[in-house]
C-alpha cells in the first residue's frame, strides 16, 4: 500500500473544492482545438481563446487543465481560487505506426512544469488492453517513467486513459460499445498497480450512453447491465478517479453522471472540456473575442455551473477515498 506525501496532499487540495471533489475545467486541446477554430488559426488565436476561457470560467471551477505549448498565458489569467494541472504529452499520436505510442513534450519535464506553477502533472495515454505485449510493454514502461519523475518531484500524477480497439476504427460505433466496458475497466485495473505511481485516474465512463436502453436510439446494454459496469469500475481501483467528458454535450454528460451515481459509482469528480466551452469556439472564430467572451459569461457560465451542481450531488471526496483505501 502506498502513502500520499504531505506535499501531494496539499497539491491535491489546491485542485479540488472544499468538499474534496474535483470539478475541473479542461482546455489542454491543441491539434483538436486548432481544427475546431480553422487550420488558419495562429498560435496567438489559440492562446487568446484559452485565456478568455480561463479568465471567464475558472471562477466556477476547482482547477483548470492546460498545456504548456499554448496554455501558459491562460494559466496566468485563471482565478486565484483555481488550481493548475499541466499536460506533459505531445498532442495526438503517430498514425503511420501501429499502437498509438505516446511521447512527451521534448522541452518539458515534471520539474519544469512544476516550476510553471503546476499543482499536478497530467499525461494522456491511448490504450488497448488487448494489443500485443510488444506494444503495451512500451506503454507500461513509459507510464512508469512518468510516475517515477512525478514521485521525484513530489507532485501528483494524473493519468488520463483513452481506450480504443486496434481493430475497430470508430470508437462511437455499436461494435466498440460492446467491448468498451472491458477496455475501460481493464485499463483502470492495470494502471492502478503501485508500480505506475499514479495518484488520480482520469477515465472514460465504461459504457457508451447512446447505446444504453432508454437513453439512445439503439440498445447494446440494458440499464441493469450498464449499471453493473459502472459499479464494476469502482471496484476495479482503489485510486481516486474522475470522468472526462469525451466531447459529449453538456446535457448528456450531466445525465451520465447522474446515471453513474445511481449505479453506485464512487467517482471523485470530473475534468470537463468541450462539453463546457466548445460552442464558444465558432463564435470566437467568426465574431471575435468580444462575442466569445459574452457567450462564456452567459451560456458558458451556465454550462459549468449546471455541471458543477450535478458533480456536487453525485461525486465523492478524493481525500476520503485516500484515507479509507490508501493506494494499492
Amino acid at each position: 500500500m502506498r502513502t500520499v506525501s504531505e506535499k501531494k496532499r496539499l497539491a491535491l487540495k489546491n485542485i479540488m473544492n472544499e468538499n474534496g471533489i474535483i470539478s475541473a475545467l479542461a482546455i489542454d486541446q491543441r491539434g483538436a482545438l486548432k481544427r475546431m477554430m480553422s487550420e488558419e488559426a495562429t498560435t496567438e488565436d489559440i492562446e487568446a481563446f484559452k485565456s478568455i476561457v480561463s479568465e471567464e470560467l475558472t471562477p466556477y471551477a476547482s482547477s483548470i487543465l492546460l498545456d504548456p505549448e499554448y496554455g501558459l498565458p491562460a494559466a496566468e489569467k485563471r482565478s486565484s481560487s483555481a488550481g493548475l494541472l499541466l499536460a506533459y504529452e505531445k498532442t495526438g499520436y503517430d498514425t503511420t505506426k501501429p499502437g498509438r505510442l505516446p511521447d512527451l513534450l521534448s522541452i518539458w519535464s515534471a520539474r519544469r512544469l512544476k516550476e510553471q506553477g503546476a499543482d499536478a502533472i497530467k499525461f494522456l495515454l491511448y490504450y488497448d488492453i488487448d494489443e500485443p505485449a510488444a506494444i503495451n510493454d512500451q506503454k507500461h514502461a513509459f507510464v512508469e517513467r512518468v510516475g517515477a519523475e512525478c514521485r521525484a518531484e513530489d507532485i501528483p500524477f494524473f493519468l488520463e486513459i483513452v481506450t480504443y480497439d486496434a481493430h475497430i476504427a470508430d470508437s462511437k460505433s455499436k461494435a466498440y460499445a460492446r467491448v468498451k466496458p472491458h477496455k475501460v475497466n481493464g485499463s483502470m485495473k492495470e494502471f492502478s498497480k503501485s508500480r505506475y505511481e499514479v495518484d488520480v485516474l482520469k477515465v472514460e465512463v465504461p459504457v457508451n450512453m447512446d447505446y444504453v436502453e432508454g437513453h439512445g436510439a439503439e440498445a447494446v446494454y440494458s440499464e441493469q447491465e450498464a449499471q453493473a459496469y459502472f459499479k464494476e469500475q469502482s471496484y476495479t481501483t482503489g485510486l481516486p478517479f474522475i470522468f472526462l467528458s469525451a466531447g459529449v454535450s453538456a446535457e448528456m454528460f450531466q445525465e451520465t453522471l447522474r446515471f453513474a451515481h445511481a449505479a453506485g459509482s464512487n467517482f471523485n469528480g470530473v475534468l470537463c472540456g468541450r462539453a463546457t466551452w466548445k460552442d464558444g469556439v465558432k463564435i470566437y472564430s467568426e465574431l471575435g473575442e468580444g462575442d466569445a467572451r459574452e457567450w462564456l459569461q452567459t451560456q458558458g457560465k451556465q454550462n459549468i455551473e449546471a455541471l458543477d451542481a450535478v458533480v456536487q450531488e453525485t461525486a465523492s471526496s478524493v481525500m476520503e477515498k485516500i484515507e479509507s483505501n490508501g493506494y494499492n
